[in-house]
């Protein structure tokens, strides 16, 4: 069977804004098996008014203004991908880019990444794959996770992959079907909350740390009805302003306090899935201490925390895997995840 070999960059924007993921990969297939390679990675900060835009601020845009935000948001990535390929001299075969989710509400069919492929493909000459998530909105699925795929062929050592950002999501396989789904928020209720006081985020875990554990707090989060929802299933910022953000100052909790709890929370939804064999955590959450300790404590799992570039970049990683596979013409949205009737091929295509 023919070797397989394609670079990509992908790209990739999270819900607690930490900025902008760029990472090069090689990817290898041989006798169905792929390989992958980091070349080389690095992360951008986002400018204050471009952070609040991709917060909030998109949202309140008219539908010109929204447009417009759209393709210059494409044009800024196009021009971080240049900067990024210069620095490193790599000149990749494919592009795929997340994008930045703006409306994620799978049940009306509602969803926008802004961040147009057009303009990176413009900015950059390089083929480009965007808006992966669509397609699969459109046949009924959650449009998310997307990256169990990845998840599967390329980490299938781990019986659990854990990705903690904005929200925690994981997968795993169950009976021959790769399962996967959003967790709960995290880095974006914390962060939101650390925001207020002049943090970007609570490094260690250090404020929450010093709190204590509200327990009606606790178990009014616990009992939300998405943790006793079964099947594929996701999260967006709706959900949390509407429910999450209600519920933790309803109590009038000190920050200390009201962090501890919410940590204690993630952490026990967590150990409900997580069970068993090894546990892989990745994102920005796997370098908070003081949440890894809570999920040591309650999940009876071997926690693996890789190195610190598979910990910063996995996501990036997957996209830009996400982006391989479209090229070889193979499913990278997997039903058995989404809720979809069938695996697709999601994404758009821009290419000079």
């Amino acid at each position: 069977m023919r070797k397989v070999e394609i670079e990509a960059i992908g790209l990739m924007s999270g819900t607690s804004l930490d900025g902008l993921d760029v990472c090069c990969c090689t990817f290898t297939k041989e006798e169905e098996k792929w390989n992958f390679n980091i070349n080389c990675a690095k992360g951008y900060s986002y400018p204050e008014d471009l952070k609040q835009k991709l917060g909030t601020g998109a949202q309140q845009m008219s539908a010109l203004e929204f447009i417009t935000f759209h393709s210059a948001y494409g044009q800024f990535l196009g021009k971080r991908v240049n900067e990024f390929m210069n620095e490193f001299v790599v000149k990749p075969d494919i592009i795929a880019s997340h994008g930045h989710t703006i409306f994620h509400e799978p049940k009306k069919k509602i969803m926008f990444q802004v961040g147009d492929g057009a303009a990176i493909a413009a900015e950059t000459r390089i083929p480009t794959v965007s808006d992966f998530r669509r397609l699969d909105i459109m046949l009924g699925g959650q449009g998310a996770p997307l990256v169990p795929i990845g998840d599967r062929l390329l980490f299938a050592d781990y019986d659990y992959c854990l990705n903690i950002g904005g929200f925690s999501n994981i997968s795993f396989e169950k009976k021959g079907n790769r399962i996967a789904f959003d967790i709960s928020p995290v880095n974006y209720v914390i962060n939101h909350y650390c925001r207020q006081i002049g943090l970007e985020f609570d490094r260690d875990g250090d404020i929450a740390r010093k709190g204590n554990i509200h327990q009606p707090l606790l178990d009014e989060l616990n009992a939300m009805t998405f943790y006793h929802q079964d099947g594929p299933k996701s999260l967006g910022r709706e959900w949390v302003e509407t429910f999450v953000y209600p519920m933790l100052e309803k109590y009038k909790l000190s920050l200390e306090d009201m962090l501890c709890t919410f940590y204690e929370h993630a952490a026990f939804q967590i150990s409900k899935i997580a069970k068993s064999g090894k546990l892989l955590i990745t994102g920005g959450g796997a370098f908070n201490l003081f949440l890894v300790e809570r999920i040591q404590a309650l999940c009876p799992c071997e926690i693996v925390i890789p190195n610190k570039q598979i910990i910063e970049y996995k996501e990036a990683l997957i996209f830009a895997f996400l982006g391989t596979l479209y090229m070889c013409n193979k499913p990278n949205c997997l039903a058995s995840v989404t809720g979809a009737p069938i695996d697709n091929i999601g994404g758009t295509l821009f290419k000079i």
